[in-house]
């Protein structure tokens, strides 16, 4: 059986596919060509302020083995949002060949205007055949209180439950209990526009501080994270780079190649970069704003390879 996911994923994605005897088949996402060095990225894709799949591409991973796809909206480690023109491509491809969703929408509140999250289970014939996955710990930023939850139809949440019985069993009862009044109460008292407003400043001022670096940031659409281009710092690969920044800079990122199927030590391509793609660096702004003012007095020094 296969599962068609997206490229750049989450990292435990892969992992639980094969775990389960399933075969991963990738669809590659293109970042925006507004901060691409690459003309011939231009040239392949029309430009673009978002990360972006091919149609064609998409359509040509399905096959008479497609089983399932995950899809992951906001998504990590892009921050891209998908749109419903986006959403209604994969949702066609998924009926014409009879293929589950699973919804992976932990971020689904932190979306940042203009975008808009659509969940792909409210798409005409898409709710029979998703399975949504949502996550407290993500929403009220408690994330070691593990308590996520799951929407779909009975059948596959009678199939979630039989897994869930065997592997995690339970969770912390009162944490469940602390997350419900959390959801009754979050919109009624204006939490989710307050949490994407702290979230907002903390993302402009991250962006800023890289860009005053050096490193240009792509959009962010949703979810906490940024990426920067780093393609002009002078390292051969992201890994090296955030080698560095960690442990001569004092800041920490990851690099984006970790989140890909194939991950040579020293990705080839266009400048040194991944397949092709401009060398980037994932960073997290989901922080204290001191420890962001920290990373800033440290990242303000960067001007070239080596300065600090």
């Amino acid at each position: 059986d296969e599962v068609i996911i997206f490229e750049p994923f989450y990292d435990a994605y892969v992992p639980d596919v094969v775990m389960a005897g399933g075969v991963p088949r990738y669809v590659r996402m293109y970042p925006p060509s507004a901060l691409s060095p690459q003309p011939s990225a231009l040239i392949l894709h029309p430009p673009s302020l978002s990360w972006r799949f091919d149609p064609d591409e998409l359509a040509a991973a399905f096959s008479p083995r497609t089983r399932l796809l995950l899809l992951n909206t906001p998504h990590n480690p892009t921050g891209k949002v998908f749109t419903p023109e986006e959403l209604a491509q994969i949702a066609a491809l998924c009926i014409e060949h009879d293929v589950l969703v699973l919804a992976d929408e932990v971020y689904d509140q932190l979306v940042f205007a203009p975008a808009r999250h659509t969940p792909i289970a409210t798409l005409p014939g898409m709710w029979e055949r998703t399975l949504t996955v949502n996550s407290t710990g993500k929403t009220f930023s408690l994330t070691g209180w593990k308590v996520g939850y799951a929407v779909g139809p009975a059948n596959l949440s009678a199939a979630l439950r039989s897994a869930h019985q065997w592997i995690t069993f339970a969770t912390a009862t009162p944490f469940q209990a602390a997350m419900a009044v959390a959801l009754e109460r979050a919109a009624e008292r204006g939490y989710y526009g307050q949490l994407r407003a702290e979230y907002a400043e903390r993302r402009d001022m991250l962006a800023g501080v890289l860009a005053g670096a050096g490193f240009p940031t792509l959009p962010v659409e949703g979810s906490y994270f940024i990426m920067a281009d780093i393609s002009q710092a002078g390292f051969a690969s992201d890994a090296d780079f955030c080698r560095w920044l960690t442990s001569e800079v004092g800041v920490a990122a990851i690099p984006p190649s970790a989140f890909y199927a194939d991950r040579p030590e020293h990705p080839q391509g266009v400048s040194g970069s991944h397949k092709g793609l401009p060398l980037l660096a994932r960073f997290c702004f989901a922080k204290r704003l001191e420890t962001l003012q920290a990373a800033a007095v440290r990242l303000e020094a960067i001007r070239t390879r080596g300065a600090s």
